[in-house]
């Protein structure tokens, strides 16, 4: 008698789903065959969620893009890393979940300087590779505009320090993708009298992301004065205290006087002073909620940009008078914004976005 073995029989797959609506209106009614379901997103629709080495699609007529790869000798497109499947016409790409910041020119990001060598700095900015700030893409003190010099390089731990936490712009990237800064601006420059945050940036999910604004004012309530909210391309955030009013006054000052060199240098020398202000506590009370707000937003998966923070800023506030009524004033308004009181405060700040 004779035997035969014959090979295991695949499971049976579940129904397919439909890939997401391409933003073109070429190729909307064509389907992607994916081995897994969809899951819910947070804000109740289908997004279709794959895996490394996960077969995406055997048909010849797609196209692989980022997060994508061929097999060999085959038309069937795997997925490279854990993300949303993404259709563009007839280009299949996918988002990660969790990935690293990937520079663009132009971009405003906030970084950490690393380590401090002949003529640059190299910072940190939550990429694959530390971004360089090249001597030459500073601004010196008193607003000098000539060739930097040896005097300069001896002298580059003033300016910058390990340690350092700075803002400033995306210039260039060069061809293995690390990033060239400069802070040619009273825009950018050194930070101080704030918090730092680190989020997720641009990679996928709740984090910031590319917005019409990533620094503005805002004008706190109790008493807590104007705070500056820096929102770094990368995930990387700043929340200080406001001191645009100090170089006003050392502005005016120097108008007085007809002397505009020294109101450059007023306005140099702050830039790259590494002592904090004294903040006010209800200063500290307000940065300290802004902070709350976006550690919120982060939690539930929310993006975090002006409006959603402004949003959820309003709520906290609303939230305490609230408490404020219900125990006749007799506690004060409580700070902390997680859990399950977070989770209320980004549900009204949705709401409130979308009404």
């Amino acid at each position: 008698m004779t035997f035969s073995i014959r090979p295991p029989a695949a499971p049976p797959q579940p129904d397919a789903p439909s890939l997401p609506a391409s933003d073109s209106s070429d190729g909307g009614d064509d389907d992607v065959d994916l081995v897994r379901p969809t899951a819910a997103a947070k804000d109740g629709t289908e997004v279709a969620i794959v895996t490394p080495g996960e077969v995406v699609t055997e048909d010849p007529q797609w196209m692989r893009g980022h997060g994508t790869t061929a097999s060999p000798g085959s038309s069937t497109i795997l997925a490279t890393v854990a993300g949303t499947l993404l259709r563009t016409n007839k280009l299949l790409s996918i988002q990660p979940l969790r990935a690293r910041y990937n520079p663009e020119i132009g971009d405003l990001v906030v970084g950490r300087i690393v380590s401090v060598e002949t003529k640059r700095w190299k910072v940190d900015v939550s990429a694959a590779l530390l971004a360089h700030l090249p001597l030459s893409a500073i601004n010196l003190p008193g607003g000098i505009l000539r060739k930097r010099t040896s005097t300069d390089e001896l002298a580059i731990r003033t300016f910058f320090s390990e340690g350092d936490l700075l803002v400033a712009e995306v210039q260039s990237v060069y061809q293995d993708g690390a990033a060239s800064l400069h802070t040619r601006s009273l825009r950018y420059g050194k930070l101080r009298n704030g918090v730092f945050l680190r989020v997720s940036g641009t990679g996928g999910g709740g984090g910031v992301i590319r917005s019409r604004r990533q620094v503005w004012t805002v004008q706190t309530a109790n008493g807590g004065g104007d705070v500056d909210v820096v929102l770094g391309v990368n995930g990387y955030i700043w929340i200080c205290k406001h001191s645009r009013g100090e170089l006003v006054a050392s502005s005016e000052e120097a108008k007085k006087m007809n002397e505009i060199t020294k109101m450059e240098e007023a306005v140099s020398e702050s830039m790259y002073s590494n002592r904090n202000d004294d903040i006010a506590p209800q200063t500290r009370r307000e940065i300290a909620r802004l902070t709350g707000c976006v550690r919120a937003l982060v939690e539930s998966g929310v993006r975090v940009d002006e409006e959603m923070v402004m949003a959820a800023y309003k709520a906290s506030l609303d939230s305490d008078v609230d408490m404020e009524e219900e125990q006749d004033g007799m506690k004060e308004p409580d700070e902390y914004q997680g859990g399950s009181k977070g989770s209320r405060l980004v549900a009204t700040a949705l709401e409130a976005v979308r009404s």
